[in-house]
């Protein structure tokens, strides 16, 4: 199994830094499914698949949705049906965090229908940010990333693209839910694998 460690590294200015070794995403194993069925990890989900005619505005106004890129149809039928091979999974879901984009907001409520979730300003979208803009962002996916998940639930993510490339190097498509093992002592984490839309009904089938 293909692994990728990044490690933090406070330095002088308080920002972080990282080292890795070229990386290589991982189709999720149904060895891995049944790991995040026990709980105690972090599943970072890209938001659904967007229309990109429509690009959002800069700057962004995040109290209105007329002003970012937004899901397409398909977009929002694919992850209602990601949604519920996350529930035929059995995966357990406790704390979810979502970017304060509408995309990444529709995202969570069309996964996780009937389920609170809480809207964090730091897991805004950052590719049309400053290096300055970014750097508290970066610091609390991080920190999600990397923090301790009890038992018997999984900590949710859904944000972006771009911030996962700050953090990991990693452009995950659109829809993706990566898997992600915390070690709050040491301050890292460790990519385990990843599952994209089209890969749930092979996953679920394999496990049968």
């Amino acid at each position: 199994m293909h692994r990728w460690l990044l490690t933090l590294v406070f330095v002088c200015s308080g920002v972080f830094a990282f080292a890795a070794d070229e990386f290589v995403p991982s189709p999720a194993t149904p060895e891995q499914l049944k790991q995040i069925q026990k709980g105690g990890y972090v599943l970072f989900v890209r938001h659904g698949p967007t229309d990109s005619s429509y690009p959002d505005r800069v700057p962004i106004d995040l109290n209105d949705c007329t002003t970012q890129r937004p899901l397409t149809d398909a977009g929002r039928a694919l992850m209602a049906q990601v949604g519920e091979y996350i529930r035929q999974a059995d995966i357990p879901i406790g704390e979810i965090y979502s970017s304060p984009l509408c995309r990444a907001k529709e995202t969570a409520d069309l996964l996780f229908a009937q389920t609170n979730y809480e809207v964090d300003d730091e897991l805004m979208y950052v590719a049309a940010l400053t290096d300055t803009e970014k750097q508290p962002i970066i610091a609390r996916t991080q920190f999600l990333l990397s923090s301790a998940v009890p038992p018997g639930h999984n900590r949710v993510l859904v944000a972006h693209g771009p911030n996962m490339v700050e953090v990991m190097e990693y452009f995950p498509v659109e829809g993706s839910l990566v898997i992600i093992e915390a070690d709050e002592v040491q301050k890292q984490f460790t990519y385990i694998a990843s599952i994209e839309p089209d890969h749930w009904p092979r996953l679920l089938a394999e496990q049968e």
